[in-house]
């Protein structure tokens, strides 16, 4: 039955993708979500396997992301348009004529965050907690300052960015790559290095006991994390369709990490489900940002930037309520599902026994 329903499941999401994509124009405000929300499950799970499957705490995701990103942008715009992009100091020579097709370019960008998380690796890793999180935020301001810089104008555009990227044909794309992206993590995770992971978050020095070598595999972790990152950075600048560093800034991480925390760390589903349900809170509070007139008075609270205020005391509520997040370290089955009711009961239960149990102390 469980593969029964999942397969329905399966049908029923490509159906809903297949009637937005054929009706675009009249739903393109929900598939632009439905996509970021894509882009930021696949960064958000990369983050939580190295944060809540492996136990090190990293803040560089915007810089790995900018860097799969204008990998991907410089490698995909149009050799006629580039002239049009580089229009201060022209293009470097050896990128003039320079092209990769989308798959490619997008593999190449992840690529190229996994060495430079080698890079950073080799001194950070040997880091902890708070440490680490302190190094890996300062590389990433590091290399939003490097994409940034003149020096780099004919590579990069320097702080002018970058145009005219080639969007998705469609929205198969973006949840095809994303969905790749999950069940390579989601193999991972299962396989006998994801259980090494584990094993180190658990306790790093029984994991050495049993013969883990934890530097290599904390350096796998971080390795294959900006991979995975790297790759979304791509998907994201291709969604955009313009990037400049400020696109990458320290806030972007925050996001990212919120997703996390909510979805619970060390839980698959809950980074998948954490990102649409964050993307489209967002979204859906954006009427608070718009002026409401009752009766021709005009309630003071709804101005811009209240929508924040609202999203803050909702996350705030699912903290004090879920405060291991909403998934916790478990994972979403149909066996949850089925048995969620006699769960709450016997939860009730339970709370109305150690109610009566206080109330009988109190009257003896």
């Amino acid at each position: 039955p469980k593969y029964i329903l999942s397969a329905v499941f399966l049908v029923i999401a490509v159906a809903l993708l297949a009637y937005l994509e054929s009706n675009s124009n009249q739903y393109s405000y929900a598939i632009s979500i439905l996509e970021r929300s894509a882009i930021f499950a696949v960064v958000a799970l990369a983050m939580n396997l190295l944060t809540g499957f492996t136990g090190l705490f990293s803040l560089g995701q915007a810089g790995f992301m900018a860097i799969g990103a204008y990998t991907v942008a410089i490698l995909t715009i149009p050799v006629a348009k580039r002239p049009d992009v580089y229009y201060i100091n022209g293009i470097a020579d050896f990128l003039a004529n320079a092209y990769l097709p989308l798959p490619a370019a997008l593999i190449l960008g992840g690529i190229f965050a996994a060495l430079v998380g080698v890079l950073i690796g080799i001194p950070v890793l040997r880091l902890k907690s708070d440490y680490l999180a302190i190094a890996t935020l300062g590389f990433a301001e590091i290399i939003r300052a490097i994409i940034a810089a003149p020096q780099l104008d004919r590579i990069t555009n320097g702080s002018y960015g970058l145009k005219a990227i080639p969007a998705f044909p469609n929205i198969f794309w973006i949840f095809g790559i994303s969905a790749l992206c999950i069940l390579l993590m989601v193999m991972i995770i299962k396989s006998s290095y994801g259980r090494a992971f584990k094993a180190i978050r658990e306790d790093e020095t029984a994991a050495e006991a049993m013969g883990i070598n934890l530097f290599r595999h904390k350096q796998m972790s971080f390795i294959i994390s900006c991979f995975f990152t790297g790759i979304a950075g791509g998907m994201l600048g291709v969604f955009m369709r313009s990037i400049d560093s400020k696109t990458f800034s320290l806030t972007l991480t925050y996001d990212i990490l919120l997703i996390v925390v909510l979805g619970g760390l060390g839980s698959i589903t809950g980074s998948v489900v954490g990102a649409f349900l964050l993307t489209a809170l967002r979204e859906w509070l954006r009427f608070f940002d718009n002026p409401l007139i009752i009766a021709g008075f005009s309630v003071p609270l709804f101005r811009s930037g209240f929508r924040m205020v609202i999203f803050s005391l909702i996350l705030m509520m699912v903290v004090l309520y879920y405060r291991k997040g909403l998934f916790g370290s478990k994972e979403f089955s149909w066996d949850g599902i089925y048995n969620l009711p006699r769960s709450i009961r016997t939860k009730l239960s339970e709370k109305k026994l150690k109610k009566s149990g206080r109330e009988g102390k109190a009257n003896v």
